[in-house]
Parts: C-alpha cells; sequence; structure tokens
C-alpha cells in the first residue's frame, strides 16, 4: 500500500499534527492563509514590519528527510480533508481508534430537558424543537459552534450541556463570556432553570471576574475571557468542556491563547447569535471550536411565535443644505461629532423615548459626550413616577442586575445604556421598544441590538425598533452614516425583516 500524501494525527485536544512533502504543506499553509480586512492601514503592515496574513497553519522548519511537518487547529481537519480531496491528495487520519459512541437523537434532547424540570421565573417550561436539535446535535459532534439567534434560549441549550456532561462524570467544565454582566446573567438564568429540581448553582459553580477568587474546586467556572487570559497555562489542564458563549465577541489573539491551551478539554462548543462576514473569523472559530450548526433564524422564530413580532421604523432624518453644504468634506469622525453632539436630534431621540408605550432601551456609543446628554434630556422632561436608567461600563455590576431584574416588571420604564454594556447577552424578556441613537454598519452588532427586544412574554407579543439615520447628502455626495445605514437596510432584506422608511424634514 502507497504511503498516503498527507499523514494526521492528533497532537492534543487543540492541534492537528501534520505531516507530508514539503511542497504539498506549502499548498496547505497557502490555502489557510489570509490577508486581514483593511491591511493597508494597519500601523505595523504600512511600517514593513508585517505582510498582514494570518497563517493557520504553522509549519515547522525542522524536516525528516522528505518530509516536512506542521500544526493546525483541530477543528479545520474536516477543511483540510475536503481541500486535500479537491487537490486529489489522499490523506489518512492515525492514532488509536475512539470507542463507538452513542447516538443522541432529538427525542432524548427533548426527554433529557423533560427530566430537569426546568422552570423559568418559577414557572415550568418546556424546550423548543430547535433546542431539542441544538442540543442532540452538541452531544453527536461533542465541538462545534451553536449559530442561533438572540432570543432563541441559547443559556438553556448551554444549561442542558452542563448537566449531561456533570451527570456523566466529566473532570470540570469552563464557560467564558465576554463580559462580567454575563457572568451574573448566566448564573442567575441556572439559578432559575433550576428552581424546580433541587440542583444546587452555588455548590457546582463559580464565577470568576475582576476581584474573585481564581481558584476552585467546584465543576463549573463562569468567567470572562478578560480573566482567563490571566490564568497559568497548567490552571486551563483540568477542563474537559469548554463553553464559549457569545463567541464572536473574544479578543482573537485571547481566544486563540484560551482555547491553545485546553489541551485537554475533549468536548468545546461556541454558542453566538450571528458571525462576522469575515472568511478569517470564522476559519479560526472553526479551529478553535469546530463546524458551524446553524439551529434556526430570527424569522422563522418569529413565524413560529417563539419570539416577538418586529416592527422596524427608520427614522430618516434629512437635514437643511446649508448643513449638508458645510459638512460635505468632513471626516467619519468629524461627521459623528457633529452628530452626537446635536441638541436637536439629542433631543428629538429624548422626545421618541417618552412617546414609546412600554419599557424602552436606547443604545448609544460614546458615555459623556452622547448617552449623558440623552439621559439629562429625558430626565428633565418625564415624571417622577416613570423611572430612568443610566448604565455604561462604569456602572457597577451589581447595578445592572438590578435594573434589569427591576426592568422586568416595570412597564414604562427608559433604560439609557451603553452598546458595550446592553447591546451583546443582556437578557431582558419585558422590553417592548428599542431606538438605535448611534449609527452603525456592523451585522453583529445591529442584530445583536436587535434581538435585545424581541425576547417574548405574556404580556409582550410585539417589539418595535427604531432606526436614527441621518441624511446629510450633499448633491450627489453620500455622508458617511447614510451609507452606513444604506447597509443597514441591505441587513434587514437578507434577515427578512419587514421594515418601513419615514422620511422627516430635520
Amino acid at each position: 500500500m502507497n504511503q498516503p500524501d498527507i499523514i494526521l494525527s492528533k497532537k492534543n485536544e487543540s492541534y492537528l499534527y501534520i505531516e507530508a512533502e514539503r511542497s504539498i504543506l506549502e499548498e496547505l499553509s497557502n490555502h489557510f492563509t489570509f490577508m486581514i480586512p483593511n491591511a493597508k492601514f494597519n500601523p505595523k503592515v504600512r511600517m514593513r514590519i508585517w505582510d498582514g496574513k494570518i497563517r493557520l497553519l504553522r509549519v515547522f522548519k525542522t524536516t525528516t528527510g522528505t518530509m516536512c511537518a506542521g500544526e493546525l487547529y483541530y477543528g479545520l481537519k474536516e477543511e483540510l480533508e475536503n481541500f486535500a480531496k479537491s487537490r486529489h491528495f489522499t490523506s489518512m487520519f492515525t492514532g488509536t481508534s475512539e470507542k463507538s459512541k452513542p447516538v443522541f437523537s432529538e427525542k432524548y434532547a427533548e426527554q433529557l430537558f423533560e427530566s430537569l424540570k426546568i422552570s423559568s421565573s418559577g414557572k415550568s417550561i418546556v424546550s423548543k424543537d430547535y433546542q431539542n436539535r441544538a442540543l442532540a446535535h452538541a452531544l453527536n459532534v461533542e465541538r462545534g459552534i451553536i449559530l442561533s439567534p438572540t432570543s432563541s434560549g441559547k443559556s438553556l441549550i448551554i444549561y442542558g450541556l452542563l448537566r449531561y456532561y456533570l451527570a456523566n462524570d466529566i473532570n470540570k467544565i469552563l464557560i467564558v463570556v465576554p463580559t462580567k454582566g454575563l457572568v451574573e446573567q448566566l448564573y442567575s438564568d441556572f439559578e432559575d432553570y433550576s428552581k424546580n429540581n433541587g440542583f444546587s448553582v452555588e455548590k457546582y459553580c463559580h464565577k470568576i471576574y475582576s476581584g474573585k477568587e481564581k481558584n476552585t474546586k467546584k465543576k463549573i467556572v463562569i468567567t470572562t475571557w478578560q480573566s482567563a487570559i490571566l490564568q497559568d497555562p497548567e490552571w486551563f489542564e483540568d477542563f474537559s468542556v469548554i463553553i464559549g458563549d457569545e463567541a464572536h465577541q473574544f479578543n482573537a489573539k485571547s481566544l486563540t491563547k484560551i482555547m491553545t491551551s485546553l489541551v485537554n478539554a475533549r468536548y468545546r462548543f461556541g454558542t453566538t447569535g450571528t458571525l462576522s462576514d469575515s472568511k478569517i473569523d470564522s476559519l479560526v472559530l472553526q479551529g478553535l471550536f469546530g463546524s458551524i450548526f446553524k439551529v434556526t433564524t430570527t424569522s422563522e422564530l418569529m413565524k413560529n411565535k417563539d419570539i416577538s413580532n418586529l416592527n422596524i421604523k427608520c427614522l430618516l432624518l434629512k437635514y437643511p443644505e446649508e448643513t449638508c453644504k458645510l459638512l460635505k468634506n468632513s471626516t467619519y469622525q468629524e461627521e459623528i461629532d457633529f452628530l452626537i453632539g446635536n441638541k436637536k436630534r439629542n433631543e428629538f431621540i429624548a422626545n421618541l423615548a417618552i412617546s414609546c408605550k412600554g419599557n424602552t432601551l436606547i443604545l448609544f456609543s460614546r458615555v459623556e459626550n452622547h448617552g449623558k446628554l440623552i439621559y439629562d434630556a429625558i430626565n428633565s422632561k418625564i415624571t417622577k413616577n416613570r423611572k430612568i436608567f443610566f448604565i455604561h461600563g462604569g456602572s457597577k455590576i451589581e447595578d445592572r442586575e438590578s435594573v434589569r431584574s427591576i426592568v422586568e416588571k416595570e412597564k414604562d420604564a427608559i433604560i439609557v445604556a451603553s452598546k458595550g454594556v446592553f447591546s451583546v447577552g443582556i437578557n431582558i424578556r419585558n422590553l417592548h421598544n428599542l431606538i438605535s441613537a448611534s449609527p452603525s454598519k456592523s451585522k453583529i452588532l445591529i442584530l445583536q441590538g436587535i434581538g435585545r427586544s424581541l425576547r417574548r412574554s405574556e404580556t409582550k407579543t410585539e417589539a418595535s425598533f427604531y432606526d436614527i439615520a441621518d441624511d446629510l447628502k450633499y448633491k450627489n455626495k453620500k455622508n458617511y452614516t447614510l451609507q452606513h445605514f444604506i447597509s443597514r437596510l441591505g441587513i434587514y432584506i437578507e434577515e427578512k425583516f419587514d421594515y418601513k422608511i419615514i422620511k422627516i424634514p430635520f
């Protein structure tokens, strides 16, 4: 039997070891090499310190005879094998064969959820079909990215996973999230789910972020990636399971360091509602976690009444011609400074929030130069009976959690919050209106922001999203944020969202 062109073996749970002739390995390396977006603007590239390329396959300098070696993220094994096959290279995976594994059906996942007697707000809940499908898939593949829209109950899927692995006597489970707020929220979600089944979250779960004890004997650790990155390599060796919630939000270098340190973590799952359109970002996530599994879509969830119906109202503010002429040659930053500092625009947003019925969330980007201005404008107009909250990165974690719980019981509150704190992961079921006060074209930020308003409750089946857009076009020259608005319309169309454009002379 002829020796295969490419010999693969498992170096550890993070890396695949590859042996092949140098020419073949170089071809593989080229396939897994990418230029970063906007490389020409990168300071290191401009100084010619770096060529701007990310190389996912590391080729070792040492060789044995005609063979050369390299390593690649283990999650890209299937991608490598498919590429090799397309080039007519033969490949073979060596090493000890794994014992036959059980096959988990959606019915098994449904019964697992049923056995856990899960509750929410004290009331028993039944898992959805797509949640059963996601859990069964995860248990079968043992590693991968679970792509499921915001408001689809990813925390329940995570809960199902950790309860299964705890029952099957694995070592320890590491859950990594982007923010301290999400550490607290996930912990409280687990407590909520466990109220009727006797599972002690306090006994099994330990929280780590700034100011918290880093070492614990508890089976489950919930931490931010900012705290995890500070741990010694040996700290990671105890974990058999890694779950990265909102995985797209992790700093790329930090995520790589964390995931490659988890050399004994056989079970790897990333959960997210959105992924970047960048191929390199997608491949890095797949390499570190595994293949992408799309659970469902927002439009399907709306159709099945699993989330609120979404009404997108695009409020296109048309500025006077003299203003447009004055700003026609502005830089992007100058345009943003003009918009967020515009008193009339901030008054418009404040009046819009006050006129909205139900709980309203306003998302902004800058604290002092924008969020505070909107908060003060609203606070000066509303009655004492209506509650208003101002949340940003400087707010204490306890305050953020208390606002979340308070608003769940309110009917007409206003939250003015920074995108960095409230656009990702924060779960408020009783939210009726969302106002985007700061321009953006990021697909991830837009969909995550919209997701904040889609939670369904007994008293809420509809949600309104107000997209504030600014038309400063002068003759045929479109301003930056108007172009961003056009990009957002493309996202709405792609996601099959209904939207209405309302032009407002400003």
